[in-house]
């Protein structure tokens, strides 16, 4: 994801066409929910950490295929109690409002297709592949927060240093301190029982 930003520059009447662009200035306790949902002009998955706004830039080609791929073998064993969505904005607090890679959410939480937000207790699993440009969001920021928020299960996803595979590091909420503890790191396969039967062949993305 993207760098912290505000939102589109304002225009001012009477401003010539060579004058430099006016942006906002964020509230003064930071952007809320309402904002994030509410602001005119705010470019597509645009997230709310702590009250401020965080674009998205361009993905590496690695980025795309280890969501497809994931999400193509979470939804083969997905039990019908839960759903797999991806790039969905998640409340945790009044000021952030992040958008995991993929989520599995609780059936019961899936509206129509107006649906914009889940809640944080509406996931089940929050799924993060790492960019260059968010990596301490991704590794420290996020995790740290949906835990606090009490998502039981976070994957944060890397691409390996001498190739272009993904390594899946899998964590589990502990529900006493809510801190994520690391219960495995998957080069090849990941296969895991918890939270629902999962079994996806992470060589297969060398053929996407």
């Amino acid at each position: 994801m993207g760098g912290t930003m505000t939102a589109e520059p304002v225009s001012t009447s009477g401003d010539s066409p060579d004058a430099a662009p006016r942006w906002p200035v964020p509230p003064r306790q930071g952007y809320t929910v309402d904002d994030l949902f509410n602001l005119p002009g705010l470019p597509p998955h645009t997230e709310l950490i702590d009250g401020n706004l965080v674009f998205v830039s361009p993905q590496r080609k690695f980025h795309s295929l280890a969501m497809y791929l994931l999400e193509r073998g979470l939804r083969r064993t997905v039990p019908e109690n839960l759903r797999v969505r991806r790039e969905m904005a998640v409340v945790l607090s009044r000021s952030t409002v992040p958008e995991p890679d993929l989520c599995v959410v609780r059936a019961e939480a899936d509206g129509n297709g107006r649906q914009t937000r889940y809640e944080a207790a509406d996931l089940v699993l929050a799924v993060e592949v790492v960019s260059p440009d968010s990596q301490e969001r991704d590794r420290d920021t996020k995790p740290h927060k949906y835990a606090r928020a009490g998502i039981p299960h976070f994957w944060r996803v890397e691409m390996t240093g001498d190739g272009e595979r993904p390594v899946v590091y899998v964590y589990e909420l502990d529900p006493t301190t809510m801190v994520y503890a690391v219960t495995g790191i998957h080069h090849d396969r990941l296969k895991l029982d918890v939270p629902f039967t999962v079994d996806i062949d992470l060589t297969e993305i060398d053929h996407l």
